[in-house]
């Protein structure tokens, strides 16, 4: 089923389509060796099955893995086009209800794993915010940050752009660990579907 028609129409894996770029990486959240528990089926009808978050777009899906494959919470896993070492296929997109306990639990931490790792791309986030209304700035939207350290960060990026997350809590007083901030937020544009404005998910 590898390339299956899910595949092809949800864009979670490639290139790009209809001008969107698609996952190509995931980082597992929970292994399901008999399947998912809400599963009636006889055991031996069952296959295992993975839950998993793309580090571009954030989306969440559920993979089928490769005969005798064992992938493991944090696991980086490659899903885009061509030979797959790890994943069958992806199975189906989900939706924050639908995860495990456990892969609600490893999410937050997870998701701030992968934006430790790419620093570069969500510095850019403080650097580069712009105002949104008259009264509303994008730095608003994120958790913890109030006006004050909004305005602290406006003013001190004209000194010169933060070239990474420990240079900017060293200039921003009272700004502390913006990789959990921005995970944060990015977790909770996951559970809130319909979150007016989205920095992080726009797929």
């Amino acid at each position: 089923m590898k390339g299956s028609e899910y595949e092809k129409r949800s864009g979670v894996e490639g290139e790009r389509e209809g001008g969107k770029k698609r996952e190509t990486y995931a980082r597992v959240l929970d292994y399901l060796p008999y399947g998912h528990p809400g599963d009636s089926r006889p055991v031996y009808q069952k296959k295992p099955l993975v839950q998993a978050v793309g580090v571009d777009k954030f989306v969440l899906m559920e993979l089928l893995p490769k005969k005798d494959k064992l992938p493991k919470v944090y696991e980086r896993v490659y899903i885009g086009e061509g030979e797959r070492e790890v994943i069958d296929h992806v199975v189906k997109r989900l939706r924050h209800k639908e995860l495990t306990p456990t892969a609600k639990v490893e999410l937050s931490y997870i998701l701030e794993k992968i934006v430790k790792e790419d620093e570069e791309r969500f510095i850019r986030t403080f650097n580069e915010a712009k105002p949104i209304t008259t009264r509303l700035h994008t730095l608003d939207l994120l958790p913890g940050v109030g006006k004050k350290l909004m305005w602290a960060i406006v003013e001190e990026r004209k000194k010169g752009a933060f070239p990474g997350f420990e240079d900017l809590t060293k200039r921003v007083k009272g700004l502390h660990h913006p990789e959990k901030t921005i995970a944060k937020r990015i977790e909770d544009e996951i559970m809130e579907e319909d979150t007016k404005y989205k920095l992080f998910t726009n797929h």
